[in-house]
């Protein structure tokens, strides 16, 4: 518990300010705003990093891919295209989680979950996928 909670903070805490987001990223051309939303610079450097084992340090990177993303989903003025694009890039920031689960995970019920996710949010990301080219131009 001490471990997550260290975690959290440090994500939270690592939010300097206004860096705009490269518009390349996972998710769709029409997910992309011309005008990106302005954030915070997610990197983590080392000295953020030291003390955890490589099993966090790679829940960390795939938290700091996902964020970016998924502001940069959101962006969208359509509030309905917002929520779908935003949701490939939460979906796809579960993905890389569980993937993490399956890379340093022992327990086997805690590895077929992440497999269970693995299997549903790539699914889900395809019909995110098709609704985005369907609906935007």
């Amino acid at each position: 518990m001490r471990t997550r909670t260290l975690i959290l903070a440090t994500v939270f805490s690592l939010l300097p300010a206004s860096v705009a987001f490269a518009q390349e990223t996972s998710l769709p051309a029409g997910c992309r705003s011309s005008e990106p939303m302005k954030m915070d610079n997610m990197k983590m450097d080392d000295a953020a990093m030291q003390g955890m084992d490589d099993a966090h340090k790679a829940y960390m990177q795939a938290m700091m891919k996902m964020h970016p993303a998924m502001m940069q989903g959101i962006s969208a003025k359509d509030p309905d295209v917002a929520f779908v694009c935003g949701m490939i890039a939460h979906h796809q920031g579960a993905i890389d989680m569980a993937e993490v689960e399956l890379k340093f995970g022992k327990d086997e019920d805690a590895r077929g979950k992440a497999q269970k996710v693995i299997d549903a949010q790539k699914k889900e990301i395809e019909e995110f996928r098709q609704w985005v080219g369907s609906h935007t131009k």
